[in-house]
């Protein structure tokens, strides 16, 4: 009895987990496609440490959205 509850629990978590990480990709490529020069080129290539700032506050702003969104 209690393992069909711990089952359906943990099934139930792994399906809003993937729905939570599909989500942030959409989000992020749709970031990436819209901005008008290559993110990569100017992290990697010209250090640009205040792009890299801002696109990981970006990264968790949209990961507190969809794990809001998520958990209900």
């Amino acid at each position: 009895m209690q393992f069909e509850n711990i089952a359906k629990t943990l099934v139930s978590a792994l399906a809003f987990s993937l729905v939570g990480i599909v989500l942030f990709a959409i989000a992020f490529v749709i970031i990436v496609k819209v901005s008008p020069f290559s993110m990569r080129k100017e992290i990697e290539e010209d250090q640009n440490t205040a792009l890299a700032i801002i696109i990981g506050s970006v990264i968790i702003g949209i990961s507190l959205i969809v794990a809001a969104a998520v958990h209900g």
